[in-house]
């Protein structure tokens, strides 16, 4: 008896199971057809996903920083207040200007609506000024810093003043509330 279960210990059956996504096919060694003695085969299996990734469900990738912008309209409504605007974008990935575009914000005066340059950063017309605002971190820090264009341009305007053209929204990394005034009067 013990050498009846020594043997039956030496034959097992190996169930494996593989993700939907693997094929596998069975090779055998050689092409015996008699009666066939107990010989391994060998399994060759191939999977589309790298075999170092778990076959669980993807960890979600994590969430981009994104930058909040309020545009103050550039003049007072009836009872006083100035019209507000909103709008969301990842940070570091896009213009103001494009970013005004996309959500339909007006962004030039008349002669602007005309003579506009389309975004290259020729023509002066898309000025902004970037508004402090009560937060932690002031939204000209989640800005880029003025472009060679800009300081020719806005040699004596304030600091505050941008060109929507040239300013990069966020750096990828940053997020926070940055609070814009449309079309700013000149203060002397």
């Amino acid at each position: 008896m013990a050498a009846t279960s020594s043997a039956s210990a030496a034959v097992a059956l190996v169930s494996l199971s593989f993700p939907a996504s693997t094929s596998c096919s069975r090779v055998s060694a050689s092409r015996h057809h008699g009666p066939r003695p107990f010989r391994a085969a060998t399994i060759r299996c191939s999977s589309a996903s790298s075999p170092n990734v778990s076959q669980g469900a993807p960890a979600p990738a994590p969430p981009k920083p994104q930058i909040e912008l309020e545009f103050v309209g550039p003049k007072p409504e009836a009872d006083g207040s100035y019209p507000v605007d909103r709008a969301e974008a990842a940070s570091g990935e896009k213009l103001l200007r494009d970013i005004m575009n996309e959500n339909k914000i007006e962004l030039y005066a008349a002669y602007g609506k005309v003579m506009n340059c389309g975004g290259g950063g020729s023509c002066g017309t898309c000025i902004v000024e970037v508004l402090p605002n009560l937060q932690i971190i002031d939204g000209k820090e989640l800005l880029n810093e003025r472009t060679n264009t800009e300081n020719r341009y806005l040699k004596k305007k304030p600091e505050s003043w941008r060109l929507a053209c040239q300013t990069i929204v966020g750096n990828k990394e940053n997020s926070g509330k940055v609070v814009v005034q449309r079309l700013p009067q000149w203060k002397k």
